[in-house]
């Protein structure tokens, strides 16, 4: 329970520190998606959920842009899913790794 108290409070540290970087990323997405759903004609909730599922490479395959230039901005927007995932995954990495430090001091690397 320690160990997961330390690694917490290091995660939302960090991610206090991303936060602005990860909320760009959030928001450039979903307009991004809106812009997409408003060429392809869906709801603005089939946009923003065709958004994230891309972005974050689910991709169900139920909603998908059938214009060239929503296609584009899908890559897009995948690319800056995998730049948003990069930078959750580093930070939960990071905070992890601090927090092994501080709940086994005298522990190598592996």
């Amino acid at each position: 329970m320690e160990f997961t108290l330390i690694f917490l409070e290091l995660f939302f540290s960090a991610m206090g520190l991303g936060y602005p970087l990860l909320l760009s990323f959030f928001l450039i997405i979903t307009l991004l998606g809106q812009w997409v759903g408003r060429m392809e004609g869906w709801s603005r909730f089939d946009a923003f959920y065709w958004s994230f599922i891309t972005a974050l490479t689910v991709g169900y395959g139920d909603l998908r842009p059938s214009c060239r230039k929503s296609k584009l901005l899908a890559l897009l927007v995948a690319t800056l899913g995998i730049m948003f995932t990069g930078v959750f995954v580093a930070v939960t990495v990071a905070a992890a790794t601090e927090a092994f430090h501080h709940y086994m001091p005298g522990a190598r690397p592996l």
